[in-house]
């Protein structure tokens, strides 16, 4: 449902040890299509992505690159920075864990769950991998030929044994499963929820939330040999962004109201620690988190060193940033593992982009512009066949919440490409080309229904495409203030007589170079 209500979406913060890659990109236009469509529905939108900054991984990064870990954090924060500009993000804040404000809400956090006594002073011993920044159980890990041990991720693990502050997470199984109960939708898809569940059900171990082996992180009040274990620290931004410790403000006005948008690999830290952390803190767990899948890149699985990463950049600058926002979201349904490959790029770009969309705005309106003086024409009473047409445009507003509210991005996209099709045989078994000699007033008629359902069209892709959607709807003369979903629908309809620009393509079909 459209409301006055609150929206708060946010991505993972990106590790700053490497670069952006195509996973990232992923998850940031998800979200960005999700705070869009909620703005044009009228909601009350807040959109945060940003950068995870401390860690073992990024020292260690840092030394190997002979520079300091901040300088390192800063040269490779900025370049997440600048991939949300490139995707044409519309984040609302982008936060960074080396800023005084989140210090002061992570270190605020700690207090809380001391004063609650939910944290204790131990000592760890066990696996850990450097490279996830996890601990691993015995039971978890993978033994190799000749003995040795690796996570289950395949990253190295190594013995570790110091002393470490431990939160209560083995005494709040019960709570967080009754969390799960009550809330069905709280994760999602639902295999990962099922994930979720098992791992929990299968007992909990007290989580080491502190480290003394390393210096990069936020110091733990009253006991600077000790830096909070990173996840700790990560996972506090979403409340930072809004302001906590101050639970009044932006705090009040957002939370629970959260979507975390988050890769599979994470989801138990966001389902799990994360929920707990808060419920032992006193405060509500996020209303929802979702893990979507992988890309492969033409079949393979994506490695530095197979050399096969997928830079996001290079494929904006290979066949433009709407193609690149339709095709991640339109490709592979959101939760699954998807595969990246050129041809199916171009496939979606000719046939669905150039072919089916395209050609139909670029054809309706250079008709009206060629027989009705270049003007919206007169509508004259609705056929049947209109009133299907017009129905299935003004229909695809309910369809796209539906959709988006859990996230199918794929399923909102092929309810577009319906009414798209749709239009696209009205054209056909109408023929207005014929009625301009026959029915004249009948051809107005037509040209409007198709009018006004490209208007819908532009709408509805408007999240997905924001320069190409707003392009369509300059060309009907949309003014900006109904370019809200408040304007779907019968009431703000094309008005006759309206002056129209002359039509210029949009979607460009994608033609490959030929060889030299």
């Amino acid at each position: 449902m459209s409301g006055a209500g609150t929206f708060y979406v946010t991505t993972p913060i990106y590790y700053v040890n490497d670069k952006p890659h195509i996973g990232h990109a992923y998850t940031t236009l998800a979200c960005d299509v999700l705070a869009r469509f909620k703005r044009q529905d009228g909601f009350d939108v807040k959109f945060l992505t940003g950068t995870d900054e401390h860690g073992q991984k990024v020292e260690k990064s840092a030394e190997a690159a002979g520079m300091e870990p901040k300088a390192l954090a800063d040269m490779n924060s900025a370049n997440f920075r600048e991939l949300a500009r490139i995707l044409g993000c519309s984040n609302d804040d982008f936060i960074r864990t080396t800023e005084p404000r989140h210090t002061q809400a992570c270190q605020a956090l700690w207090n809380t769950l001391v004063e609650r006594g939910e944290i204790y002073l131990g000592h760890y011993e066990g696996w850990y991998s450097v490279r996830d920044e996890a601990f691993y159980a015995e039971d978890e890990l993978i033994t190799l030929p000749g003995g040795k041990k690796q996570a289950p991720t395949g990253a190295p693990v190594e013995w570790v044994k110091e002393p470490s502050y431990f939160f209560k997470l083995s005494a709040w199984q019960d709570r967080l499963l009754a969390w799960y109960d009550a809330n069905p939708d709280c994760v999602a898809p639902a295999s990962r929820r099922n994930e979720v569940m098992s791992f929990v059900k299968g007992g909990l171990q007290d989580l080491s939330v502190s480290r003394t082996s390393f210096k990069w992180g936020i110091p733990v009040p009253g006991d600077e040999a000790h830096v909070m274990y990173v996840w700790l620290d990560a996972l506090t931004n979403y409340i930072t962004a809004l302001g906590y410790p101050d639970t009044q403000g932006d705090f009040a006005r957002y939370w629970p109201s959260a979507l975390h948008m988050v890769g599979k690999d994470i989801v138990r830290f966001h389902a799990v620690y994360w929920p707990a952390l808060l419920m032992a803190a006193g405060l509500e767990p996020p209303r929802r988190v979702f893990a979507h899948g992988w890309w492969t890149n033409e079949g393979q699985k994506i490695s530095k060193s197979v050399g096969n990463v997928i830079d996001p950049l290079t494929l904006i600058e290979t066949y433009g940033l709407d193609q690149v926002r339709f095709f991640m979201l339109r490709e592979v349904p959101f939760g699954n593992d998807g595969d990246y490959s050129h041809r199916a790029m171009v496939g979606r770009m000719n046939s669905e982009l150039a072919n089916d969309y395209g050609n139909l705005v670029q054809r309706v309106l250079s008709m009206i512009g060629k027989n009705c003086a270049g003007a919206v024409p007169q509508a004259g009473e609705a056929s049947d066949d209109d009133r299907v047409m017009l129905g299935a445009a003004h229909g695809l507003l309910e369809r796209l919440r539906e959709s988006l509210d859990k996230q199918l991005f794929h399923e909102a996209l092929e309810a577009i490409w319906l009414v798209v099709r749709a239009a696209n045989g009205y054209v056909d078994h109408q023929a207005p080309w014929t009625l301009k000699k026959t029915d004249p007033a009948r051809m107005n008629s037509v040209l409007w229904v198709l009018a006004e359902t490209i208007r819908s069209l532009a709408l509805a892709t408007l999240p997905f495409m924001p320069s190409a959607s707003g392009r369509i709807l300059d060309q009907l003369a949309i003014p900006e203030e109904e370019r809200t979903y408040a304007a779907f629908g019968p009431a703000y309809a094309l008005k006759p007589g309206t002056a129209l620009p002359v039509p210029q393509g949009v979607f460009p079909r994608f033609v490959e170079e030929a060889a030299p």
